[in-house]
C-alpha cells in the first residue's frame, strides 16, 4: 500500500514538501491563491490546484487518491482570523465568516473518508466553537483524535513558533513524534542564516535575488544603530522614540523595531517579516531588517527552495505573504514522520513510502 495525501490550503508547499521528505506522496495541493502556483509545482513533485476549498467537491478530491491507498487529508486553515492580533482589529462578521472554511474541511472529511487527517493552525482556534465541533464531528465518524500546541523550534525549526497541531486516525491512536532536534539543542538565527554575505539595507545579492532587504529611513537606521541584539527601544536617544512606546499603553511592546539574537531562535515569522517596524526583525548585526531568503531558511524552507523566476516574478509584499503564512518545512516533516510511525505500528509495515 502507498500513502496517498491532499494539501488543502497548500500555499507555496511548505507542509507539502516537509511531508513528502518525511515519505508521504502528495499528489495534489489545493489554493485560492493563484500566486503560490510556480513556487508550489517547482519545488514540490505534486499538481497544484488553484481553488477555493468552498467550490472543491469530494468528488474531486475521491478522484486523486488511486485504488487501495491509504488516504491522508492534511490542511492549514488560514489563522489570520483565530490570532489574538486579528481578533481585537477586526471585526468580528469578518471573523465569521472566514471560519466558516473549516466547516468546508469537514464537509470534506465526511465525503472522502481519509485514513488519516492532520491540521495545523494557530493555538487560539482550540478556544473556538468551530474547533470543539471540528474534533465532534471526527470521533462521531470512528476517528482517533490528538491535538497538542506545540513550539517547532522542537522540530529543528530555528524559530519560536507556537502551533495546534492535530492528527486524527481511524486505525487507533496517533501522536506527535517528540522531538527532532539533535541531541535536544534548538536550532538558532545564527545556526539558520549567519552564513549568508552581509548586505545592507535596501540592497539585492547580486548572487541570490531572494536575499534582499527593505530600505530604512535615517530615523530607522539610527534606531537599528542604537538596537542590540534582545534589546529593546528604550535603549534609543529620546528623540527617536516613538510616541506609540512613550504612551503607558505602549511601553510593554518591547519587541517592536528590536533585533534578533544569534545565540537564539528567531521570534515567529509573520507576513511582515521584511519590516523592520512589524516585531524583532532587525538583523543581529547588520544596519538592516532581516531579508526575504533569511526569513525562508527561518522558516526552514531549504537554500535551494524556488520562489520566483522572470517569468513568474513576485513583489516583496507577496514573497512575505508566501513565506510567511507557509507551514515551517522541518514541522511538516515532523508531522509526516508521526503519521508514517503510526502507519507503521497501526496499518502496514510494508507501506510503500515516497522518496
Amino acid at each position: 500500500m502507498e500513502c496517498i495525501a491532499i494539501d488543502l490550503f497548500c500555499g507555496i508547499g511548505g507542509l507539502t514538501h516537509g511531508v513528502q521528505k518525511a515519505g508521504v506522496n502528495v499528489v495534489a495541493g489545493i489554493d485560492v491563491d493563484p500566486t503560490c502556483k510556480f513556487a508550489y509545482e517547482s519545488n514540490n513533485d505534486s499538481v497544484f490546484i488553484n481553488k477555493s476549498i468552498e467550490d472543491v467537491m469530494p468528488e474531486e478530491l475521491n478522484e486523486l487518491y488511486p485504488d487501495n491507498c491509504i488516504k491522508i487529508l492534511m490542511g492549514c486553515a488560514p489563522c489570520q482570523t483565530f490570532s489574538n492580533y486579528y481578533q481585537r482589529y477586526q471585526k468580528i462578521d469578518v471573523d465569521e465568516k472566514k471560519w466558516e472554511l473549516l466547516y468546508h474541511y469537514i464537509d470534506l472529511i465526511k465525503g472522502t473518508k481519509p485514513d488519516i487527517v492532520t491540521m495545523e493552525n494557530v493555538p487560539q482556534l482550540v478556544k473556538k466553537r468551530i474547533f470543539k465541533n471540528f474534533i465532534y464531528a471526527l470521533e462521531c465518524w470512528g476517528y482517533y483524535v490528538n491535538w497538542n500546541i506545540v513550539d517547532c523550534v522542537n522540530y529543528s525549526v530555528p524559530q519560536r513558533r507556537i502551533r495546534l497541531v492535530l492528527l486524527a486516525s481511524i486505525h487507533g491512536d496517533i501522536s506527535m513524534i517528540p522531538h527532532m532536534n539533535e541531541k535536544n539543542k534548538s536550532m538558532t538565527v545564527g545556526d539558520a542564516i549567519k552564513y549568508l554575505p552581509a548586505i545592507a539595507d535596501g540592497e539585492i545579492c547580486a548572487n541570490d535575488p531572494l536575499h534582499r532587504a527593505s530600505k530604512l529611513s535615517e530615523t530607522n537606521k539610527q534606531r537599528i544603530i542604537q538596537s542590540t541584539p534582545g534589546g529593546s527601544w528604550r535603549e534609543w536617544d529620546d528623540d527617536i522614540i516613538l510616541p506609540c512606546h512613550k504612551r503607558q499603553t505602549g511601553k510593554s511592546y518591547t519587541s517592536i523595531y528590536g533585533r534578533m539574537a544569534w545565540d537564539k531562535p528567531s521570534p515567529t515569522i509573520t507576513t511582515q517579516f521584511y519590516n523592520y517596524g512589524s516585531g524583532r526583525f532587525g538583523h543581529p548585526d547588520q544596519q538592516r531588517p532581516i531579508s526575504l531568503r533569511e526569513g525562508a531558511l527561518l522558516q526552514s524552507f531549504p537554500q535551494e527552495y524556488k520562489f520566483f523566476n522572470d517569468a513568474h516574478m513576485q513583489t516583496q509584499k507577496v514573497l512575505g505573504k508566501h513565506i510567511g503564512n507557509a507551514v515551517p518545512v522541518k514541522l511538516g516533516e515532523a508531522i509526516g514522520n508521526s503519521i508514517i510511525d503510526h502507519i507503521y505500528r497501526k496499518v502496514n509495515t510494508d507501506v510503500k513510502l515516497y522518496y
